[in-house]
């Protein structure tokens, strides 16, 4: 009888038993920030999506939150209504002129708790300047330190690719999450930007560390997906997510409204899954130990 009443655990969408993630607690203070570059160097599989809603689900418990739009698409900083071509200064002026500072190029979003360093297509030439310069891997972290008191995370929204502005982000992050669509092609990358994050953390920042692969653009139905995800898992093990973020209309019309869809639609599905993952995501930092000693 004690047999037949035995509670089986819930199966997630990974094929893994579905683990309950604690509600974090409130902070008794803020900083100093942990860095989290959102990385993959394939476009279109989630990475500006993840940054803002990761970004809103994590203010919502309470962490102060930077975000770092490092692509000079300037996607992230259109996702949060702000029109990249009508700034006066951003991230660009932040690593090449030495008179800005980073308190003037911050600007706060309509999400209490998260702010946003801007980008444009100014900083593609960054890349091009930063070649000569000694130390270029190191910029991006020499103008982010003066931030990271007043923060809990830092969030970097990477350029899809693996150059110089990427390297930056890399040697200056403590962890590094990297989105994955559940498509075929989008796998064949993920062992050359394991090569690359394995390169940084050798040889330029040795406390790099992988804090998770996210399965984005999920769709249950198709078999297809459903077997990207399973080669996923057996792949990469505890480094994939519990959580998975399927294929919704919501995203990009939360785009286009400028706001993240924990506001656009708060009780959507997409909405719940990002809220989910940033305590996933929380609750790994701290069981690793990773946090910081407020940030967790």
């Amino acid at each position: 009888m004690a047999a037949s009443q035995r509670v089986h655990p819930q199966i997630g969408p990974t094929g893994r038993p579905w683990p309950t993630f604690p509600d974090p607690p409130p902070l008794a203070r803020h900083g100093p920030a942990r860095i989290c570059a959102v990385c993959n160097q394939k476009g279109g599989v989630g990475k500006t999506t993840t940054t803002i809603n990761l970004g809103a689900g994590l203010a919502e418990w309470g962490r102060r939150v930077l975000l770092v739009d490092f692509d000079p698409q300037g996607a992230l900083s259109v996702g949060l209504g702000i029109q990249p071509h009508e700034l006066e200064a951003t991230v660009y002026n932040l690593l090449m002129d030495r008179g800005v500072t980073a308190q003037d190029i911050v600007l706060k979003t309509n999400v209490a708790g998260m702010d946003l360093l801007p980008s444009n297509i100014d900083l593609s030439g960054a890349e091009v300047q930063l070649v000569h310069e000694v130390g270029r891997e190191f910029v991006l972290g020499r103008v982010l330190e003066p931030l990271l008191p007043d923060y809990d995370v830092v969030l970097i929204d990477c350029q899809p690719s693996l150059g110089l502005l990427t390297v930056n982000a890399l040697a200056c992050a403590h962890g590094v999450l990297v989105p994955l669509e559940c498509e075929y092609f989008a796998m064949r990358g993920v062992a050359l930007l394991m090569e690359t994050i394995d390169k940084v953390s050798s040889r330029l920042n040795h406390s790099l560390v992988m804090d998770g692969l996210l399965a984005t653009m999920f769709d249950s139905r198709t078999l297809h997906s459903r077997e990207v995800l399973q080669g996923v898992v057996e792949g990469f093990g505890d480094k994939v997510f519990h959580t998975v973020i399927s294929r919704t209309v919501r995203f990009p019309d939360a785009t286009v409204a400028g706001e993240p869809i924990t506001s656009f639609d708060p009780a959507s599905m997409g909405a719940n899954s990002y809220r989910e993952l940033a305590k996933e995501v929380l609750d790994r930092w701290r069981r690793a130990g990773r946090a910081g000693r407020h940030a967790g």
